[in-house]
């Protein structure tokens, strides 16, 4: 891997800049309700006081049932700052389930409005994961209305947001996608996303990795691994956590700095989304982003990383592989 690049990477085809690190908003409505504000954060950034640079805000129509486009809506009244990339995320119908093409038009538009800007530089169709491919390439379907939106002028470039990581590949694949965020699949212990990555860099598709940290584990150390990705972390995956942390500790490296830096140092990677509630956790990502690590410590921590049994999807055979080309092709064009 290469040292950090803090540089702005542009977006295939000449889009838009994002830089190395993204601020997520998916927890703002329970920050709120838990007396956390994360509107001191939003200003920091949106005022371009942060260093490095952090210029790329993470959001979606449904994080918080909408409240945090809306807090992000509030502060840019209209006018998202000069260098600030802005990206949303398309959602389901949050009580039906509906993820038809005209769902995803009225996602859109309870976006904007929210937001309070006509169009959007970056948005994402998010986690199909339910859907089969006939669904999601269907004529009318959620897919074939995202791309009508980017030919309409509505956005400028587009992405595939989801969990499953093979399933991603086979979006990523079709060449009919900007950018793909992936999320807890690639960290210091899972490698899921590890084929993802290898595709999207040889098809020019961005990546935004989110949850470096597992949704927490990694950043929590030495609090005990109960959890990874939501759900019972597997005793294996527990344990190399915890040989992490005791292998960065004795090089005077918090396991979060080596966690994040996992992320931001990989090439492949073209922005990092890092879930930021308070100013606190704020200081405290740039710290660990910027923090020395010794070039022995990776070595280190990769001899520790888990059997790929423990991951969310370890390779070979998946249920999502071979996405037959007569699906999309019709929306190739």
């Amino acid at each position: 891997m290469a040292e950090i690049d803090w540089s702005l990477r542009s977006l295939r085809r000449g889009g838009p800049k994002v830089s190395a690190l993204s601020l997520g908003t998916s927890a703002w409505k329970d920050a709120i309700a838990g007396g956390r504000d994360p509107r001191a954060v939003l200003d920091r950034v949106l005022t371009g006081a942060t260093a490095p640079e952090l210029t790329t805000i993470d959001t979606s129509n449904n994080y918080g049932q909408g409240v945090s486009e809306s807090i992000i809506g509030e502060a840019i009244q209209g006018a998202v700052p000069e260098g600030v990339l802005l990206a949303s995320k398309l959602d389901c119908d949050p009580v039906s389930g509906d993820f038809s093409g005209d769902r995803m038009r009225r996602s859109l538009e309870e976006s904007l409005e929210r937001l309070g800007v006509d169009r959007l530089p970056l948005l994402h169709l998010h986690d199909p994961n339910e859907l089969s491919y006939t669904e999601a390439f269907a004529v009318g379907g959620p897919i074939e209305a995202l791309i009508r939106m980017r030919a309409e002028g509505l956005v400028d470039r587009i992405g595939i947001s989801g969990a499953w990581a093979p399933m991603l590949v086979q979006y990523a694949a079709t060449g009919l996608f900007d950018a793909v965020v992936t999320h807890n699949r690639y960290t210091l212990v899972d490698r899921s996303a590890e084929i993802l990555l290898q595709v999207c860099a040889e098809r020019s598709v961005a990546v935004f990795n989110a949850a470096p940290y597992g949704s927490a584990p990694l950043a929590k150390w030495p609090a005990p691994t109960e959890r990874y990705a939501y759900v019972p972390a597997h005793p294996e995956l527990a344990a190399s956590v915890d040989a992490m942390g005791r292998a960065a500790q004795e090089r005077d490296v918090p396991l979060g700095a080596a966690a994040l830096q996992f992320s931001l140092r990989d090439p492949r990677v073209t922005s990092t989304i890092i879930g930021v509630n308070t100013l606190e956790q704020l200081e405290q990502t740039v710290d660990w982003a910027t923090r020395a690590v010794p070039e022995q410590l990776w070595a280190e921590l990769e001899a520790l990383v888990p059997p790929a049994y423990t991951w969310q999807e370890a390779p070979g055979p998946s249920v999502w592989d071979d996405l037959p080309r007569a699906l999309w092709e019709h929306l190739a064009a």
